[in-house]
């Protein structure tokens, strides 16, 4: 099978408006939730006795959980469906949250904040794989890019949802509103229209070729577009994950202090907010790299300039012109993945793509960590923007190959 998808265009699509509930009320609902709780994982941590590195350890359960759930989530999708993943992911989460918020081991901890990751990648994957397949191609990128930015509104909600349970009640109560928000989504997720198709068939029948391809058949089959545009968008999460965590380290470096640090990460987080539809209607208008090509261009020149900062002002001003890039990427990495997807095993395709990214996410700040054990922090953030800029050429190379934007589109109601 070719590495090139191809999927049905001529296939009926489901208007966006019908999804504005069950797929992007969830994605805020959870991300809001994860918002209030990701930050206080360390300090809860520390309340239960941890060092600062066990600490930090338990945090990164969350994206090892991710990494360790993508691959098997295709699979979960593809045999029961996305309703029913949604679902479980959700009710799964919600109990990891209630037990993290009971307990006083930080075994016990550990294993909720690696079950939350697990439940987070099965929820991506599953919303992935049916906005893949439920939206026409003129219309795929707008509705990536705003689920990217429905997940952007709501993490950005959730710190300050958390820091006022914290302060009315307790840490226990973040976590249990974090909780109900993720029983919420699921059920909202309930309410998903059948995908284009599905009333003329039943899900078994459907299914029933594909249930023959397996995962690593599926990733075998495939492996040349993996190894080609799925590093591109490895190093796409390479650059957003570490812009993350530079931007914080180094505005400590240069002793501002975490008041004023928050409020330089708040402002960024809002200007990356701004531009997720505006990127996603010129990825349907224009082709994917001319979101793609920019995006990277403007974070490598970010973590370029950010070693020339000194103060608050000018660190605050890179900060938000990396946000510009990075929000004007928002859904990239899933409408790429979309693109290429195969008809037949979409979803465990989709799995390996969202490896491919994860893995960049994690890459990112132990890059910064690795780096740094050696050189001054300004060192890892320009070898970061090379890391960036070089990814600017490969996806230069490679998202033409695959960019279908210039296909017959069919016309639908958004």
């Amino acid at each position: 099978m070719s590495d090139r998808a191809r999927p049905n265009d001529a296939a009926p699509s489901i208007s966006m408006r019908r999804l504005w509930v069950p797929i992007y009320g969830p994605t805020v609902l959870i991300s809001i939730g994860m918002g209030a709780v990701v930050p206080l994982i360390a300090l809860y941590a520390l309340d239960l006795g941890a060092t600062v590195t066990q600490a930090a350890i338990i945090v990164g359960l969350i994206g090892f959980g991710q990494l360790t759930g993508d691959l098997p989530a295709g699979s979960l999708a593809q045999r029961f469906g996305e309703k029913r993943v949604l679902l479980a992911a959700c009710v799964v989460e919600a109990a990891a949250l209630v037990t993290a918020s009971q307990t006083s081991s930080l075994l016990v901890l550990s294993a909720c904040v690696f079950a939350i990751g697990l439940a987070s990648a099965v929820f991506g994957l599953a919303r992935h794989a049916y906005l893949s397949e439920a939206v026409a191609i003129g219309f795929r990128a707008r509705a990536l890019s705003t689920l990217g930015g429905t997940f952007r509104i709501g993490s950005f909600i959730g710190p300050f949802v958390g820091a006022l349970l914290i302060e009315q009640h307790s840490m226990g109560a973040a976590f249990a509103f974090a909780a109900g928000t993720s029983l919420a989504g699921g059920l909202l997720s309930l309410f998903l229209p059948e995908l284009p198709g599905d009333g003329a068939r039943t899900r078994p029948a459907e299914a029933e070729p594909e249930a023959r391809l397996r995962l690593w058949q599926v990733l075998r089959d495939h492996r040349k577009v993996l190894a080609t545009l799925g590093i591109g968008v490895f190093l796409i999460m390479i650059a957003r994950a570490s812009r993350q965590a530079i931007i914080p380290l180094w505005a400590a470096l240069q002793g501002l202090d975490a008041t004023t640090t928050s409020i330089i990460v708040g402002i960024s987080a809002g200007v990356d907010m701004l531009l997720f539809y505006p990127g996603g209607a010129i990825m349907d208008r224009f082709g994917r790299m001319w979101v793609a090509l920019p995006a990277m261009a403007v974070l490598g020149a970010g973590f370029v300039l950010l070693p020339l900062t000194d103060t608050a002002v000018l660190i605050g001003l890179v900060a938000c012109f990396m946000g510009l890039g990075n929000g004007i990427s928002s859904g990239i990495v899933l409408t790429l993945g979309s693109d290429v997807a195969p008809p037949h095993g979409r979803r465990q395709f989709l799995g390996g793509w969202r490896l491919c990214a994860d893995l960049g996410n994690v890459a990112g700040p132990g890059l910064i960590s690795l780096v740094s054990l050696a050189f001054p922090l300004g060192v890892a953030a320009v070898a970061l923007g090379l890391i960036s800029w070089f990814g600017v050429g490969w996806l230069a190379k490679w998202v033409p190959v695959y960019d279908r934007t210039r296909a017959p589109r069919e016309s639908v109601e958004v």
